[in-house]
Protein backbone atom coordinates (compact mmCIF):
# COMPACT_ATOMS: atom_id res chain seq x y z
CA UNK A 1 0.00 0.00 0.00
CA UNK A 2 2.93 2.32 -0.26
CA UNK A 3 6.58 2.87 0.46
CA UNK A 4 8.40 2.74 3.75
CA UNK A 5 8.10 6.53 3.84
CA UNK A 6 4.37 6.57 4.59
CA UNK A 7 3.19 8.89 7.34
CA UNK A 8 0.11 7.56 9.11
CA UNK A 9 -2.07 10.14 10.85
CA UNK A 10 -5.57 10.49 12.23
CA UNK A 11 -7.42 13.08 14.29
CA UNK A 12 -10.32 13.56 16.64
CA UNK A 13 -12.32 16.73 17.30
CA UNK A 14 -13.09 17.40 20.96
CA UNK A 15 -15.66 19.67 22.59
CA UNK A 16 -14.32 20.71 25.99
CA UNK A 17 -16.87 19.62 28.59
CA UNK A 18 -17.52 21.19 31.98
CA UNK A 19 -16.45 17.96 33.72
CA UNK A 20 -12.98 18.31 32.14
CA UNK A 21 -12.08 21.72 33.56
CA UNK A 22 -10.78 22.79 36.97
CA UNK A 23 -11.78 25.74 39.18
CA UNK A 24 -9.86 28.10 36.85
CA UNK A 25 -12.05 26.94 33.89
CA UNK A 26 -8.93 25.38 32.32
CA UNK A 27 -8.83 21.78 31.13
CA UNK A 28 -7.57 19.66 34.01
CA UNK A 29 -4.23 18.05 33.14
CA UNK A 30 -5.61 14.52 33.58
CA UNK A 31 -8.12 15.05 30.78
CA UNK A 32 -5.32 15.16 28.20
CA UNK A 33 -4.65 11.46 28.74
CA UNK A 34 -8.26 10.83 27.69
CA UNK A 35 -7.91 13.09 24.65
CA UNK A 36 -4.81 11.15 23.58
CA UNK A 37 -6.77 7.92 24.13
CA UNK A 38 -9.52 9.26 21.87
CA UNK A 39 -6.87 9.90 19.21
CA UNK A 40 -5.48 6.37 19.56
CA UNK A 41 -8.99 4.98 19.09
CA UNK A 42 -9.47 7.11 15.96
CA UNK A 43 -6.12 5.90 14.62
CA UNK A 44 -6.97 2.28 15.40
CA UNK A 45 -10.32 2.54 13.65
CA UNK A 46 -8.75 4.15 10.55
CA UNK A 47 -5.80 1.76 10.23
CA UNK A 48 -6.98 -1.49 11.84
CA UNK A 49 -4.77 -1.23 14.91
CA UNK A 50 -7.42 -0.86 17.59
CA UNK A 51 -7.34 -2.52 20.98
CA UNK A 52 -9.73 -5.26 19.83
CA UNK A 53 -7.54 -5.91 16.78
CA UNK A 54 -4.50 -6.31 19.04
CA UNK A 55 -6.42 -8.45 21.54
CA UNK A 56 -7.85 -10.59 18.75
CA UNK A 57 -4.27 -11.31 17.65
CA UNK A 58 -3.45 -12.65 21.12
CA UNK A 59 -1.80 -9.61 22.70
CA UNK A 60 -2.35 -6.68 25.02
CA UNK A 61 -0.74 -3.27 24.35
CA UNK A 62 -0.49 -1.34 27.63
CA UNK A 63 0.90 2.16 27.87
CA UNK A 64 4.35 2.27 29.47
CA UNK A 65 5.17 5.92 28.80
CA UNK A 66 2.97 8.98 28.36
CA UNK A 67 4.36 12.53 28.06
CA UNK A 68 2.72 15.93 27.72
CA UNK A 69 4.08 19.39 27.03
CA UNK A 70 1.61 22.19 27.77
CA UNK A 71 1.67 25.23 25.47
CA UNK A 72 -1.67 27.03 25.86
CA UNK A 73 -4.63 26.44 28.15
CA UNK A 74 -7.92 25.16 26.79
CA UNK A 75 -11.15 26.28 28.45
CA UNK A 76 -14.71 25.08 28.82
CA UNK A 77 -16.93 25.53 25.75
CA UNK A 78 -14.06 25.61 23.25
CA UNK A 79 -13.31 23.05 20.61
CA UNK A 80 -10.01 21.25 20.23
CA UNK A 81 -8.52 18.87 17.72
CA UNK A 82 -5.97 16.21 18.55
CA UNK A 83 -3.79 14.94 15.72
CA UNK A 84 -1.98 11.62 16.12
CA UNK A 85 0.99 10.44 14.07
CA UNK A 86 2.47 6.95 14.09
CA UNK A 87 6.21 6.94 14.74
CA UNK A 88 8.16 4.17 13.01
CA UNK A 89 10.33 2.00 15.23
CA UNK A 90 12.07 -1.33 14.82
CA UNK A 91 11.35 -2.22 18.44
CA UNK A 92 8.34 -4.30 19.51
CA UNK A 93 6.33 -1.25 20.55
CA UNK A 94 3.82 1.27 19.28
CA UNK A 95 4.85 4.92 19.52
CA UNK A 96 2.61 7.88 18.73
CA UNK A 97 3.17 11.64 18.63
CA UNK A 98 0.30 14.03 19.38
CA UNK A 99 -0.55 17.67 18.71
CA UNK A 100 -3.64 19.13 20.31
CA UNK A 101 -4.84 22.45 18.89
CA UNK A 102 -7.33 25.11 19.88
CA UNK A 103 -9.69 25.01 16.88
CA UNK A 104 -10.58 28.73 17.03
CA UNK A 105 -7.03 30.09 17.10
CA UNK A 106 -5.25 27.18 15.42
CA UNK A 107 -2.57 27.46 18.10
CA UNK A 108 -1.06 24.36 19.68
CA UNK A 109 -2.24 23.68 23.23
CA UNK A 110 -0.46 20.42 24.05
CA UNK A 111 2.04 18.13 22.40
CA UNK A 112 3.03 14.70 23.57
CA UNK A 113 4.05 11.11 22.96
CA UNK A 114 2.94 7.69 24.06
CA UNK A 115 4.62 4.30 24.01
CA UNK A 116 2.88 0.95 24.21
CA UNK A 117 4.52 -2.47 24.48
CA UNK A 118 3.12 -5.91 23.80
CA UNK A 119 2.19 -8.46 26.43
CA UNK A 120 1.07 -12.01 25.70
CA UNK A 121 -2.10 -13.43 27.25
CA UNK A 122 -0.08 -14.46 30.32
CA UNK A 123 0.91 -10.78 30.77
CA UNK A 124 4.52 -11.46 29.83
CA UNK A 125 6.46 -8.82 27.93
CA UNK A 126 6.99 -9.72 24.26
CA UNK A 127 10.45 -8.67 23.10
CA UNK A 128 10.11 -9.64 19.43
CA UNK A 129 7.68 -7.85 17.14
CA UNK A 130 4.46 -9.93 17.04
CA UNK A 131 3.72 -11.41 13.59
CA UNK A 132 0.39 -9.54 13.28
CA UNK A 133 2.16 -6.21 13.96
CA UNK A 134 4.91 -6.98 11.44
CA UNK A 135 2.19 -7.74 8.86
CA UNK A 136 0.37 -4.52 9.80
CA UNK A 137 3.55 -2.47 9.33
CA UNK A 138 4.14 -4.09 5.94
CA UNK A 139 0.55 -3.45 4.85
CA UNK A 140 0.82 0.27 5.65
CA UNK A 141 4.39 0.70 4.39
CA UNK A 142 5.92 1.69 7.73
CA UNK A 143 8.67 -0.91 8.11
Amino acid sequence: MGSSGNILTAYREIAIRFSEVDSMNVVWHGAYALYFEDAREAFGAKYGLGYLDIFGSGYYAPLVDLKFSYKKPLVYGKKARVDITYRRTEAAKIVFDYELFDVDSGLPAVTGTSTQVFLDRQYQLVWATPPFYEAWKQKWGVL
